[in-house]
């Protein structure tokens, strides 16, 4: 996926079993972060820096959602332990982390796998890709300040 893409219409079930669609959000934006594990230490604090400043996320008109390769059940329990009150899809077999590039090939201490790649995509309105966040500019514990900065400017 690239900037001026369209994003799927499905994401998939969140971690209350609810289907998200992109469409449940029509007429506003939306944050699109892609995670590799629930309660990791990148990943929940990646996620705690979006849910403390979501209110200033969601006065600039976005929404958050949050996407992993993890179980429902997994997510569920992220979200009650971490008080994350914004969507957390449960792709276990991929099919959106794939089609908006977020699924690849990383190196991880000197080894090659097959696995999530910690992404962004800032998310138009219409459904249009506007920015993406790349794994290497992502700072999981200032992330939502990253987010505001490129907002605001």
């Amino acid at each position: 996926m690239q900037v001026g893409d369209k994003i799927p219409e499905i994401f998939g079930v969140d971690q209350d079993g609810k289907e998200i669609k992109a469409s449940d959000y029509r007429g506003r934006k939306i944050i699109l972060y892609t995670y590799p594990k629930a309660n990791t230490p990148g990943c929940t604090a990646e996620a705690c820096s979006l849910q403390a400043h979501k209110e200033e996320l969601a006065a600039a008109g976005y929404a958050i959602v949050g996407v992993s390769k993890d179980r429902v059940e997994l997510q569920k329990k992220f979200a009650d332990k971490q008080g994350l009150d914004f969507p957390l899809i449960a792709d276990t077999e991929t099919t959106l982390l794939q089609t908006i590039g977020a699924w690849g090939e990383k190196v991880n201490y000197g080894r090659r796998t097959l696995g999530i790649l910690r992404t962004t995509y800032l998310v138009n309105e219409e459904g249009i890709v506007e920015k993406i966040f790349t794994p290497k500019e992502i700072k999981t514990k200032i992330h939502a300040e990253q987010i505001l900065d490129y907002i605001n400017k």
